[in-house]
């Protein structure tokens, strides 16, 4: 796989940050991942755009144009058609883009609540301080689960560690929390609304017991079913909203793209 350093294409494994960078000492930096269909990459655009919001709340100097054309030199000397990319820009000033393998996914997932409080500071803020997010990920595989739903101390449902939640209690209708629950505003998450009917609606714990069905929605996964929240199996996975909507949002891809994703 490759990568981009500053500028500099190079073998993924032999990209160096120094190790006095405080993106790698603190987490002081910003981050995406896109995702490359037949080699091309889907919403750089709104990528690019959330990455230059993040680094700004964050304080952090950045030049889009110099990621943008690092990403863009990336797309062209890479040869992979469908994989992950990842781009960086660090506290130190560096600029990083890698090329990554997608990762394998099980067909559907099982989900355990886990509770978290967002840190209000970070609003809107893809940070690499992502040590939280991945703890409860961790968290909830040792439960036996594949991935947590996170859920505040005060029972408001939110979002899983790196995807969007979106749920039915009817089964006629799709429903997500609302961006002022402090939730990522995910680039997904807007093309969904794009493309399928799904209403802002404040989730609390107790309302889990009632979800007819559920997906989690990312970049990487697209729309990706939810079979059980706590060890309880939901009614149909996936059901038939989460089906079309999985259908949609490929759609979409393709259509936005010009290929066959």
């Amino acid at each position: 796989m490759l990568a981009i350093l500053d500028g500099t294409v190079t073998d993924a494994a032999q990209a160096q940050i120094p190790a006095t960078d405080d993106g790698f000492l603190r987490g002081d930096g910003v981050f995406e991942v896109m995702r490359l269909y037949g080699g091309r990459l889907f919403a750089l655009d709104d990528h690019l755009t959330r990455l230059g919001r993040s680094a700004a709340n964050l304080r952090l100097p950045i030049d889009l144009d110099a990621v943008r054309a690092d990403v863009e030199t990336l797309v062209e000397r890479n040869d992979v058609q469908d994989a992950a990319m990842r781009v960086v820009v660090t506290r130190g000033g560096h600029r990083l883009a890698i090329v990554e393998e997608l990762k394998p996914l099980p067909d559907t997932l099982a989900l355990a609540t886990i509770e978290y409080a967002p840190t209000r500071v970070l609003d809107q803020v893809k940070s690499l301080s992502y040590g939280a997010n991945m703890l409860a990920r961790r968290l909830a595989q040792e439960q036996g689960a594949d991935d947590a739903l996170l859920v505040t101390p005060h029972g408001r449902v939110l979002e899983g560690p790196t995807t969007t939640f979106v749920c039915s209690l009817d089964g006629e209708t799709l429903v997500t929390p609302p961006l002022s629950e402090h939730i990522l505003d995910s680039i997904t998450r807007r093309h969904l609304f794009e493309v399928v009917e799904v209403t802002e609606q404040v989730l609390a714990r107790d309302d889990l017991a009632r979800v007819r069905e559920a997906f989690m929605a990312s970049t990487l996964r697209e729309v990706h079913p939810v079979r059980t929240i706590d060890g309880a199996a939901l009614p149909s996975a996936p059901g038939a909203l989460t089906q079309d909507a999985a259908g949609r949002i490929r759609a979409h891809i393709e259509q936005e793209l010009g290929v066959s994703a």
